[in-house]
């Protein structure tokens, strides 16, 4: 039985280029080893109860027609899990650059688009990388999958394929019909936010910006306390998010001053995905939300400026029907021709210099396979042309960040992850000085450690 894309997951599989797949890439670190049967029967129990990891893409005959999900006849574990051995020291270096070596690797064209590359020896651990095509769901979904490996699993109420009916071949045709009936009341409003998206002019052309290759790298941040994200957030009245896109910004202008010189009304433009799930329906597979494009105030000097610029950008987007209208521009590109849904992303992909996505993982610890799971991180895609992209994530108390580039354009990302760390000193506060009695003499300036840097 087939069943046909949703348009919008069309749509993220008609982007794929052999210089920029629509892959979203993960990276899972256990503090003690695992085996590869444990994690095999794992995948087995866990990973495959979802009806799209044992499902292949079928396209269209000659191209009429929405592509559909059929299940695979030859499905095979062993097709997606791929046991590695890093080149030695076998350490955080060799791990990234396995990771940018694999970023461009297509899947087989009749095989389910997913692979686990399983290393059981890592830093006294094991690494766990999955790579899962775009479009079988978007950051949130994909999370809400890798927490299904967890032992705590029972605790994030997963679903699998089974729960729900097998849908019939004309259900993705009536939900289409569904969300265009509901769009229409709206329709004005978001016409007016894709004239505003078509009015803006291209992104200024920077370092980040221009003709893509084959190479990638990928890299990732110390662990950042989210502690310390909060406190600054209180003491300048912003958000978490603030300060994260703020940092960004302060982040992208040290790289570019590094290179040369950065203008004083240099804006350059995140594109960042914005969840439009119902309650509930975290857990559910496929794309369910839009995009918004913050300006990042490049161009300015003083890092609380920035902080203070990013909150009342961050505000104006607040309400806006800005990512409802990409959102339904998306699910019309997944049946336009393709002529014209090549101009519409190149014509968006023009407004924009960089990916840029926050995800919220769990608060506290978990474990997979009895192994604490003590870093995660992941990887957008970057669609359109684009070649930079930002993960943040939380998880734990701590946040990370990763970065995403071509090799060509930014073949150092790990300085844009350096810079984030200047930036996020520059934007701390000085700790309040303990208070003390009578008795006491003054205390000496506090040493601050890396760990509280």
């Amino acid at each position: 039985m087939r069943t046909p894309l949703a348009n919008v997951d069309a749509s993220w599989l008609r982007m794929d280029e052999p210089t920029n797949p629509m892959v979203v890439t993960g990276v899972l670190m256990l503090e003690t080893p695992v085996s590869v049967r444990r994690l095999r029967e794992l995948l087995r129990r866990r990973l495959l109860r979802f009806d799209r990891f044992r499902q292949r893409v079928v396209r269209p005959f000659a191209g009429v027609g929405p592509p559909s999900w059929e299940e695979d006849p030859n499905f095979s574990l062993d097709h997606h899990l791929v046991v590695e051995k890093l080149p030695p020291p076998g350490g955080e270096a060799a791990l990234q650059a396995f990771l940018g070596g694999i970023a461009t690797q297509a899947f087989p064209a009749r095989r389910p688009l997913w692979r686990i590359h399983f290393v059981p020896h890592y830093q006294g651990g094991s690494a766990i990388i999955v790579r899962i095509h775009h479009s079988i769901g978007d950051g949130l979904a994909l999370v809400h999958v890798l927490l299904s490996l967890a032992d705590q699993a029972a605790e994030f109420r997963m679903k699998d394929g089974a729960d729900r009916p097998r849908p019939s071949p004309w259900s993705s045709v009536r939900t289409s019909v569904s969300l265009a009936r509901r769009a229409l009341p709206e329709g004005a409003g978001h016409l007016a936010a894709l004239g505003r998206l078509l009015l803006l002019p291209p992104d200024p052309v920077t370092r980040f910006k221009g003709r893509l290759g084959m190479s990638k790298r990928l890299v990732w941040s110390r662990a950042f306390r989210l502690e310390d994200f909060k406190r600054i957030g209180q003491a300048t009245g912003s958000t978490v998010n603030d300060v994260l896109m703020a940092a960004l910004a302060g982040a992208l202008r040290r790289y570019l001053l590094e290179h040369g010189a950065v203008g004083r009304r240099l804006d350059v433009r995140g594109v960042v995905p914005v969840n439009l799930r119902p309650g509930g329906e975290a857990h559910l597979l496929g794309n369910r939300f839009g995009l918004v494009f913050l300006q990042l105030p490049l161009g300015l000097e003083s890092p609380r400026a920035r902080l203070a610029e990013v909150r009342r950008r961050m505000q104006l987007l607040k309400g806006t029907p800005g990512a409802a209208a990409t959102f339904v521009l998306l699910w019309f590109m997944g049946m336009a021709p393709r002529p014209l849904f090549d101009a519409i992303l190149d014509l968006f992909a023009s407004k924009a210099t960089a990916v840029v996505t926050n995800v919220i993982g769990p608060r506290e610890p978990i474990s997979i396979l009895g192994s604490r799971l003590c870093q995660a991180m992941f990887w957008v895609p970057c669609a359109g042309h684009l070649g930079l992209g930002v993960s943040l994530l939380s998880y734990a108390g701590h946040v990370w960040v990763g970065v995403h580039s071509d090799a060509g354009l930014v073949p150092d990302p790990e300085r844009i992850v350096s810079a984030f760390e200047d930036e996020l000193d520059a934007l701390r506060l000085p700790r309040p000085a303990r208070r003390t009695t009578q008795r006491q003499s003054a205390p000496a300036p506090a040493r601050r450690s890396r760990a509280a840097r």
